[in-house]
C-alpha cells in the first residue's frame, strides 16, 4: 500500500506501492523492462476550475508497480537502463511501459463524496531484433470515499486502486493480447538451438486477481 509522505493542501506525494503476490504460473521467458524517465518520476499538475492548483507526485509508484508485477509474471526480469543495449542481453522480449494520461475528479467536481482517478498506460513489446510486436493501451480506474478518510488520503487511495486495477488486467490479458510467450519459440527457431531459461520454481496454480483488484470503493 502506498503511504502518504506529504499532503499539504493540494500537494500530494507518494511512496512506491506494493501489490499482493498473485497466484499464477510464471511465463517461462526472460524479459527486459525499460522505463522512460517521466515514467520513473511522474508528476501530474492540474488547475481545478475555480479552486486551487493540484500537484500529484507519484514518484516511482508506476515504475515500482511494473517491476513487482512482471517479477511475478515472468521467469526472469532484467531492468534495462538508458545506457544498456537490449540486443546484447539474453532476452526474449523487451517491455516498455509508459503513462499516457492521468486524470482525477474531486468531490466538488463530481457532486459526490468520492475522489476518482483514471490512468491510461501503454505497454509496448519488442522482440529480440528490436521490432515492435505489440502496442497495448491499458486503462484503469479507482475511487475512494472521503467519508472513509481525509481528502488527500482518499485521492491517494483512489490512485492505488487504479494501479491495482491495471495490474489485474495485465495479469489476465497480457499474454493473450501481446503473445509474448511465443517470442521464446521464435527465438529458438531463429537460432536453431533450444531455449535456455532460468530454473522455474513456480507451480501450476489457478490465476487469481481479486487480491490485486481489492474494493474499488472502500466505503461501499
Amino acid at each position: 500500500m502506498a503511504g502518504l509522505l506529504a499532503g499539504c493542501g493540494s500537494n500530494v506525494k507518494f511512496q512506491a506501492p506494493t501489490i499482493p503476490a498473485p497466484l499464477l504460473e510464471k511465463i517461462p521467458i526472460s524479459v527486459g523492462l525499460r522505463m522512460p524517465e517521466n515514467f520513473e518520476h511522474f508528476v501530474h499538475e492540474e488547475k481545478v476550475y475555480g479552486r486551487e492548483q493540484w500537484s500529484i507526485d507519484l514518484g516511482r509508484s508506476n515504475a515500482a508497480l511494473f517491476e513487482q508485477l512482471f517479477a511475478h509474471m515472468f521467469a526472469d526480469v532484467t531492468v534495462v537502463g538508458p545506457e544498456d543495449d537490449p540486443q546484447l542481453l539474453p532476452l526474449h522480449a523487451l517491455i516498455e511501459p509508459s503513462i499516457e494520461a492521468f486524470e482525477f475528479s474531486t468531490p466538488d467536481q463530481s457532486n459526490t463524496e468520492a475522489f476518482a482517478v483514471w490512468i491510461r498506460y501503454r505497454l509496448r513489446v519488442y522482440d529480440q531484433s528490436g521490432d515492435l510486436v505489440s502496442n497495448w493501451p491499458v486503462s484503469a480506474y479507482g475511487k475512494s470515499q472521503t467519508t472513509a478518510m481525509g481528502g488527500t488520503d482518499a485521492l491517494q487511495r483512489a490512485a492505488v486502486l487504479a494501479m491495482r486495477d491495471a495490474a489485474a488486467l495485465v495479469i489476465m490479458k497480457f499474454d493473450e493480447v501481446t503473445h509474448i510467450s511465443a517470442l521464446a519459440e521464435k527465438s529458438a527457431a531463429a537460432s536453431g538451438s533450444p531455449v535456455e531459461l532460468p530454473a522455474d520454481e513456480t507451480q501450476d496454480t489457478e490465476v487469481q486477481t481479486t487480491a490485486l483488484e481489492g474494493p474499488q470503493d472502500e466505503a461501499g
